[in-house]
């Protein structure tokens, strides 16, 4: 079964993302709200309306596929007047609605343009023009950033939010990629072979994961496997299997013992912290790589115990010029910033 169990409520006018690796059950859900896979128990409702037995061409959504699938033949006008002309539209509705559609997506005067013509951004904003003309409760969009480059898939993202926040209409965004998801969405469904781990905002999702396929999927994540020591209110003594004892937060009293994987974000690891900063778990590691992607930059070290690798972030706010390959330094992090789940 692809899809196992599934419930969620999308809010009207917000933007939705159901995020997880391939092979998920992504598209399988998103192809059953479209109505091109029957589900096999459940309902799926529309403004409260039961989708049962209704066919694709009659449900108030449209589907954006990754590959757009724009007809070359046609230019711009005409792309997103084909929905509208079938619906048998007059003309002068049609070009009315053209017009308006392309001014809302920022490409006014585009529309005798042939889609040869147009650049990979200018064709994605033509395929939702023409997925938004014909004025859908929802909108489905199969990871539609996926054939667009780097510089241009960063750039869309930031358009793509700022487009349905001026439209309103709800988004049902699924992707793969965490950085989509977690900019331009206002809850985010992480999947995890066919089920929601967690529905939360980008922001919860982040600092509060509720299971650890959360914490390791969504953003970078350093993790540890160990075993649970002492418990004490809502910390505990964690002992890794490389012999490194840290004292973290934990969602839920373990039994001495428990085995339990430990995660720890790369920007809560401070660089040679200062003496009088107490309550720290510390430690050496040695310095394998300098990562430098400018403010992202990062280093790649591992504990002078074991060879587990670690990524620690590299903060804008101070200089570390002098750190090279092969130097020995002191890490250390606050027990507020790990969490604790138990290990299956």
């Amino acid at each position: 079964m692809a899809v196992k169990d599934v419930f969620f409520e999308v809010q009207k006018g917000r933007f939705f993302s159901i995020l997880g690796p391939s092979g998920c059950g992504k598209t399988t859900l998103l192809r059953m709200i479209a109505g091109f896979i029957e589900p096999t128990r459940g309902i799926i409702e529309i403004r409260g309306a039961n989708m049962t037995g209704i066919p694709p061409n009659k449900r108030p959504v449209n589907l954006i596929f990754q590959h757009l699938a724009l007809f070359p033949m046609m230019n711009v006008e005409q792309n997103i007047a084909f929905g509208l002309q079938r619906r048998r539209e007059s003309k002068a509705d049609t070009e009315k609605k053209v017009t308006r559609i392309l001014e809302r997506v920022g490409l006014p005067g585009f529309g005798l343009k042939k889609i040869e013509q147009l650049s990979g951004g200018q064709k994605q904003r033509v395929a939702i023009a023409r997925g938004l003309v014909l004025n859908p409760t929802v909108l489905l969009l199969d990871e539609p950033l996926g054939a667009l480059d780097l510089k241009l898939r960063e750039q869309m993202k930031v358009e793509l939010k700022k487009l349905q926040a001026q439209v309103g209409t709800t988004f049902v965004y699924i992707t793969h990629d965490q950085s989509e998801a977690m900019v331009m969405s206002d809850h985010v469904a992480v999947m995890n072979q066919g089920r929601f781990e967690q529905i939360d905002t980008p922001q919860h999702l982040y600092h509060q994961p509720g299971t650890a396929f959360v914490a390791s999927f969504v953003g970078d994540n350093n993790a540890w496997t160990g075993k649970i020591l002492q418990c004490k209110d809502e910390g505990a003594d964690v002992e890794t299997a490389e012999g490194q004892v840290f004292h973290t937060k934990i969602r839920e009293p373990f039994q001495p013992g428990k085995a339990v994987d430990l995660f720890l974000r790369p920007e809560a690891m401070m660089i040679q912290p200062d003496a009088e900063i107490s309550d720290l778990n510390r430690f050496e590691v040695l310095v394998k790589a300098i990562l430098f992607d400018g403010a992202n930059s990062r280093l790649l070290v591992t504990p002078i115990s074991s060879d587990t690798e670690l990524l620690v972030a590299l903060p804008q706010n101070r200089q570390y010029d002098h750190i090279t390959v092969n130097d020995k330094i002191e890490i250390g992090w606050d027990a507020a910033s790990g969490i604790c789940f138990a290990k299956k």
